[in-house]
């Protein structure tokens, strides 16, 4: 019986690819590790056609993107294409591009959070420095400021708090793009927040993020502790990746001065090492069991179809 194989779209051997590899391994199922860089399309005489390394004469049961390569905006470009065309051929894609690309812009995140209602910071992104300065000098003060954030960024790299126009940098250092959003101050227990890690529609895993600084990531130092999150934080959690479209995600979750839970960001590719660390929960096993169940289910659905179409 030939063993069922899929795709793992990652840059190069780590950790993450280690714990998915035993996952898939411990499902019965072979991942091959592959780079987007190394993808691309084939349209020519006799059709089109994906080129997919190891795949060229079968397509994988689903396509599992863990990281896609930095790039020019062309190559990023052809890479979500890629994914998007897999997608379009009936394959699982987890998570598919449209979740990738509406996560990977903060500024989408935050438009279909806020149109979903779900609480998360005022937020504001605009093009000009001179529309930047318009915002801070409404928004921003030394007692309420702002958080410049890179549009396109993540571990807390880049971030920046504005406490008027002044504070705000040249157009060019933030790449033409002002990013603005409510700083959520120091609480009575220090800087703090939450990362719940959501996957097949529930709460898999979550911690708490103990600041050093006001910059809450691990990646920024944070001490992390694990958390069971209750019925709200994990409903909040939830609603959040559905709002985006992710099969899974990473949910950052603050509470607000009144002791409100407002959602800061979702992210699409999240990596978990700094959660699995402090969690006994098999956070790989939850995403291959997810990974598996959907595509099975995608599998029967194009089955029904080719039945009726016969």
């Amino acid at each position: 019986m030939t063993t069922a194989r899929c795709i793992v779209f990652i840059d190069r051997p780590d950790w993450h690819s280690r714990q998915l590899g035993a996952a898939f391994a411990k499902a019965g199922v072979e991942p091959v590790f592959l780079s987007l860089r190394r993808t691309g399309f084939a349209a020519a005489t006799g059709g089109a056609r994906l080129r997919l390394p190891g795949f060229e004469d079968e397509l994988p049961l689903g396509a599992f993107v863990r990281t896609i390569s930095a790039g020019s905006f062309e190559q990023v470009t052809l890479r979500l294409g890629v994914l998007h065309a897999l997608r379009e051929s009936g394959l699982l894609v987890y998570n598919d591009a449209r979740a990738i690309e509406r996560c990977v812009d903060k500024s989408m995140t935050s438009f279909l959070l806020h149109r979903a209602g779900i609480p998360t910071p005022p937020t504001w992104a605009v093009e000009s420095r001179e529309a930047a300065q318009a915002i801070a000098r409404a928004e921003a003060s030394p007692a309420r400021p702002l958080v410049l954030k890179p549009l396109f960024g993540s571990q807390g790299r880049g971030l920046a708090l504005i406490e008027g126009d002044a504070d705000l940098p040249p157009a060019e250092t933030v790449a033409g793009v002002y990013y603005l959003q409510h700083y959520i101050g120091e609480g009575r227990e220090g800087w703090r927040d939450w990362r719940v890690f959501v996957a097949g529609g529930k709460a898999v895993a979550a911690m708490l993020r103990q600041g050093v600084t006001w910059k809450t990531n691990a990646a920024q130092g944070a001490l992390c502790q694990a958390i069971e999150p209750d019925g709200q934080m994990s409903a909040i959690a939830i609603a959040a990746a559905e709002a985006v479209g992710a099969a899974f995600a990473g949910v950052d979750i603050i509470r607000d001065a009144a002791g409100r839970l407002l959602v800061l960001e979702v992210n699409s590719n999240p990596a978990w090492s700094a959660l699995q660390r402090v969690t006994r929960r098999p956070i790989a096993e939850a995403l291959v069991a997810d990974f598996l169940s959907r595509a099975a289910s995608l599998a029967e659905a194009r089955a029904d179809v080719a039945i009726r179409a016969r």
